[in-house]
């Protein structure tokens, strides 16, 4: 088989960790080769699994294996700029050093934005290429940190072919130049020579990331209003970077038997908040994941928590096969096309709330959040076309229209 990947993703401390390690357990004892990898600096892979420091310290930033047909990996930023940026970070470091910078600061200084994301990029490229392991759970970094991960390659193709080449040229012919002139350092050729090996390592990963056949999202979230927010954010962004979306796993519910008065009001809360996510995710399936009476740690406690998430269902499987919605630019018009099966045109009414549109359909409500570049325009237009809406934003009177009635 490919190799599967899975991205376990969400705000922090909600439970991505554990819910990741249990997946790769799960998948392990099915038969799976599979690999476990952090891509969170800020690692606690290792402590879910309650595994002897000593251990990992010794085998920091590589492969381990816990057992038949797993392993675990924590990305060790320190050693991949060593072993991937070395030229790029020395350059960076000795302008920051002639800038004044305390040498020691001005070499940590200089492990830049994407850095991290690119040597993670490295692996998932090589592993799957050498077909190294039938899946890969990526454990990602808070939903900030996710996102730029996976811009990551488009951000730098951008930078490639259109900055790259023409920078290198300039600097060529003014080096020898500015360097009477100046005694702040330009880049050498060894250093565009080693971003250019870089990107050649990284060819073909972006197709990796939104092949929906081959890579998708879980989005971790915990029923509570702030949460579920970042989730639903999470899960707009996720769609329009391309990658797909194949669960989300509502996790630490508290369970019918908390009988107490004392968290009545959570319960209460609780449901509400799971309600909405029906009306945020759907018809992405979300699984609701109790909460365990003790901290999840080690093999058996994942395992169980696995048993919660997965029952006998195959982790490896592909739970939903379509994009729930999608944003493009037709005319200089965003245009959202929402799959919305069974749907007629008297059924339906848009509005705009706020950061979001609003989409009914008889008693059925669904949440879309909008891209911040939208602003404040308003869908203008809206068509139905099969099992999909189609619905046109801006145009003459987009900024001032508050709502819009659907065309045949």
């Amino acid at each position: 088989m490919s190799t599967r990947i899975i991205l376990f993703a969400g705000k922090g401390g909600v439970g991505k960790t554990s819910v990741a390690a249990a997946t790769g357990i799960r998948a392990a004892k099915l038969g799976y080769r599979t690999l476990i990898m952090s891509l969170d600096t800020a690692h606690s892979l290792a402590d879910v699994f309650d595994l002897d420091w000593g251990l990992m310290d010794k085998k920091r930033g590589k492969v381990v294996a816990l057992g038949k047909n797993l392993w675990i990996q924590e990305v060790d930023v320190q050693e991949e700029i060593e072993r991937n940026w070395g030229e790029v970070h020395k350059y960076v470091s000795t302008l920051f050093n002639v800038s004044g910078l305390d040498e020691v600061l001005a070499e940590e200084l200089a492990i830049l934005p994407g850095m991290e994301e690119v040597s993670c990029l490295l692996y998932i490229n090589q592993y799957v290429k050498d077909k190294s392991y039938d899946l890969m759970v990526l454990d990602c970094a808070p939903t900030g940190e996710s996102l730029r991960f996976i811009s990551v390659p488009t951000t730098l193709e951008w930078y490639m072919k259109k900055i790259f080449t023409l920078e290198r040229n300039l600097l060529r012919l003014a080096r020898p130049f500015f360097k009477s002139l100046s005694s702040i350092p330009l880049p050498e050729d060894s250093y565009f020579r080693s971003l250019e090996r870089l990107y050649g390592r990284l060819s073909g990963v972006d197709r990796i990331l939104t092949d929906g056949r081959i890579t998708t999202v879980r989005l971790v979230t915990n029923p509570e209003k702030i949460v579920i927010k970042e989730t639903q954010r999470a899960f707009m962004y996720f769609c329009l970077y391309g990658l797909w979306i194949d669960a989300v796993i509502m996790n630490r519910v508290l369970p019918d038997q908390v009988s107490d008065g004392y968290f009545s009001g959570w319960k209460e809360a609780q449901g509400k908040y799971i309600s909405s996510a029906e009306e945020y995710f759907s018809p992405v399936p979300i699984w609701q994941v109790e909460l365990f009476p003790n901290e999840i740690l080690g093999r058996k406690d994942l395992s169980r928590l696995a048993e919660t998430i997965y029952g006998r269902k195959d982790p490896t499987r592909i739970f939903y096969r379509e994009k729930p919605y999608q944003f493009t630019k037709k005319a200089g018009r965003l245009v959202l096309t929402v799959k919305l099966p069974f749907t007629s045109k008297e059924d339906l009414d848009l509005s705009r709330s706020y950061d979001e549109l609003v989409i009914r359909v008889g008693g059925f409500k669904r949440h879309v959040p909008m891209p911040r570049s939208v602003g404040s325009a308003e869908p203008t237009q809206a068509r139905i076309e099969g099992n999909t809406l189609t619905i046109y934003f801006g145009g003459e009177d987009g900024r001032e229209k508050k709502s819009c009635s659907p065309a045949g």
